[in-house]
């Protein structure tokens, strides 16, 4: 338990300082934001902000979480190596931050408000996603138990739901697209996708040290969960959450730096590695129901657009910029936005722990 809180404290540490120096770096470069034309015209003065700001987050999550391992890690017992699924969560984050990082340093590079071709981004998150996935269905203990399994899950695993390998890759490969994109497209307006995040790392934290605690390896009964490296998710959980949290000083309106697709893609990535690797992933939909929101905005938007004749249902897709040319202020969006997002992860909490009080009934 006092890796989590090491991991946790190191990471928005290592946010909280680390931003502050990569703001003069990126600043001294000229690696600032381009704003696109047909956004909101308000936007426009944020032209030039720093971007690539989730390259903090991703060093301060890997330091602390390293750091929270050498400091715990050695006991009478022996050494606590890091865990099969905190490595290939780290490394689905990471290989997903590599992919906005190259689409942050095309816009910047070329100076144009579009970076790697949707195609290309696309092939990214399928390489990284199969990686994982492969690897994390092959990856099993000493009990057998691998890192994710071929059923679907919402508090726990559906009996008889399994999926032939061919369509759990396939799954696998929709959460992590989803997830990534949908914080991608929630990162519109200062500090709106960190907050929303930092809420959503929160619930996993309690989610895995409840799975921990009722764990089938030390705790086998019929409410038990056969759930692989609880405690060590934890701590990666942790990390995310102060990574965000610190990063938030920096990035809460106005911003002095954005995450860019750097960010968001990794902070998405992990999400879709949580709701796999803690058998969560329908709930995932509820935990975050805010990106699912502003993802389904811009769904409805490009359908009802497309057999309408041209017609739109809002104003401005994603959901955030249709409030702004309403005329809400944008510090009122994030707030509230922020409120919906803090109801959807209180609501999954107490469904995750309502299906543990009945059974399942």
């Amino acid at each position: 338990m006092l890796a989590i809180l090491i991991a946790g404290a190191f990471a928005l540490l290592g946010t909280l300082i680390g931003t502050r120096f990569a703001i003069r770096v990126l600043v001294r470069r000229g690696y600032g934001q381009l704003i696109r034309d047909d956004g909101p015209t308000a936007h426009h003065t944020k032209r030039g902000t720093p971007t690539m700001g989730g390259l903090v987050i991703i060093v301060s999550v890997l330091v602390a979480y390293a750091l929270a391992k050498l400091a715990t890690g050695f006991t009478s017992y022996g050494s606590d190596p890091p865990s099969a699924s905190a490595i290939l969560l780290l490394f689905l984050f990471c290989g997903l931050g590599a992919i906005g990082f190259l689409d942050d340093y095309i816009k910047i590079s070329k100076q144009r408000s579009l970076g790697l071709r949707s195609k290309t981004k696309f092939i990214g998150q399928v390489v990284v996603g199969l990686a994982f996935a492969i690897t994390a269905i092959m990856w099993g203990d000493d009990s057998g138990r691998t890192v994710i399994t071929h059923a679907i899950s919402f508090t726990r695993d559906f009996e008889g739901w399994e999926l032939p390998t061919v369509l759990l890759m396939v799954w696998v490969l929709v959460l992590i697209a989803g997830t990534s994109n949908g914080v991608n497209l929630t990162d519109g307006l200062d500090g709106l996708a960190t907050g929303a995040a930092t809420m959503v790392f929160g619930a996993y934290v309690f989610i895995n040290i409840w799975q921990n605690n009722q764990n089938c390896l030390y705790n086998p009964g019929p409410k038990c969960y056969e759930v692989r490296d609880p405690l060590d998710l934890a701590v990666v959980a942790s990390a995310l959450t102060g990574a965000c949290f610190g990063f938030l000083w920096w990035n809460a309106s106005p911003a002095k730096i954005f995450m860019g697709d750097t960010g968001s893609l990794s902070l998405g990535g992990a999400m879709a590695g949580f709701a796999l690797m803690t058998r969560t992933e329908l709930l995932l939909i509820v935990v975050g129901g805010l990106f699912v929101a502003i993802t389904a905005s811009v769904i409805l938007q490009v359908a009802y657009f497309k057999f309408s004749n041209g017609k739109r249902i809002f104003r401005m897709a994603p959901l955030q910029h249709h409030f702004e040319l309403v005329g809400w202020d944008e510090i009122t969006i994030v707030v509230r936005f922020w409120i919906i997002g803090g109801l959807c992860v209180i609501t999954a909490l107490g469904i995750f722990y309502w299906e543990w009080v009945t059974g399942g009934v």
